[in-house]
């Protein structure tokens, strides 16, 4: 499977870096000296990894361009979708999980392709406990309050583990090729709604900047799993009751462009904020 990748940018960046040397000619020679073994590679656990541009889903670009498998090569916790919009995708501990049309959860598996994605290997750098907070506008405030004093132009991932009052979600139906609708459209009529209330679970959660508004959808998006990992969904409001909240400060992306068959011809210069916001927050 072709992809193209655009480099990862470090330190709030987003710059190409790719380099070339001159092509030189060697002559196998025989020794007897022990030869150097290749160094293990090491996970990047700094940096946000996308799957194509959330402008791309939007536009109904549905079309898987890295399997489950792949993504988990990436990171260990995110969030996003699988091909022709079948479910919303949460991934915790490693494991990726499918939330299905109806609210409940499963494991997907690694051959599952993905069209857009955001993971990370999860490393906390502050854990505070939360308590009170009733609807999703009281989180995003407390939670931009603490984007301000942590700094605006950072990557987050966050987790909240812990008990809910109440939490409302979402799913959708899988949409058919060829993919005609946008998801604004598909979500009109094929999306479902529910509410789990008194359980526990995960909330993990993705703050992108404002300079990533063209890429993706900047402020914050919120995937949620029950704690037995039965139900779960996109976040459309929430009730905490007590819990865990982790940060996870990221200051490196890498976004991965896919070689679909729409991607090439896709107008990603349109404004898409409206659908944007209708598709997250159900508004």
């Amino acid at each position: 499977m072709k992809k193209a990748l655009l480099c990862t940018a470090v330190l709030f960046l987003l710059s190409g870096c790719n380099s070339s040397a001159p092509a030189t000619q060697t002559t196998a020679q025989n020794t007897t000296e022990p030869q150097a073994q290749p160094q293990a590679v090491t996970a990047d656990r700094e940096t946000v990894f996308q799957v194509s541009l959330l402008q791309g889903l939007t536009l109904g670009d549905y079309y898987g361009s890295v399997t489950v498998k792949e993504l988990k090569e990436k990171g260990d916790t995110g969030i996003g979708t699988f091909e022709g919009v079948n479910g919303e995708l949460v991934m915790v501990d490693g494991v990726v999980y499918r939330a299905k049309s109806d609210g409940s959860v499963e494991v997907a598996p690694d051959d599952e392709t993905i069209p857009f994605s955001n993971v990370t290997f999860f490393d906390a750098d502050t854990t505070e406990e939360i308590s009170g907070i009733a609807n999703i506008g009281d989180l995003k405030a407390y939670l931009d309050g603490k984007v301000a004093e942590y700094g605006k132009n950072r990557f987050y991932m966050i987790r909240i583990d812990g008990s809910f009052k109440k939490v409302s979600a979402r799913s959708e139906l899988k949409q058919d090729e060829p993919y005609t609708k946008t998801l604004a459209e598909a979500l009109a009529t094929d999306q479902r709604e529910f509410d789990f209330e008194e359980t526990t679970g995960t909330v993990v959660g993705l703050f992108c900047p404002e300079y990533m508004k063209d890429l993706n959808a900047a402020g914050w998006h919120f995937h949620f799993v029950t704690e037995d990992k039965s139900k779960g969904g996109h976040v459309l409001d929430l009730d905490i009751d007590k819990a865990e909240l982790k940060w996870d400060n990221t200051d490196g992306f890498n976004m991965l462009l896919p070689e679909t068959k729409m991607f090439p011809e896709l107008d990603l210069t349109k404004d898409q904020s409206a659908d944007i916001k209708k598709v997250e927050t159900n508004e």
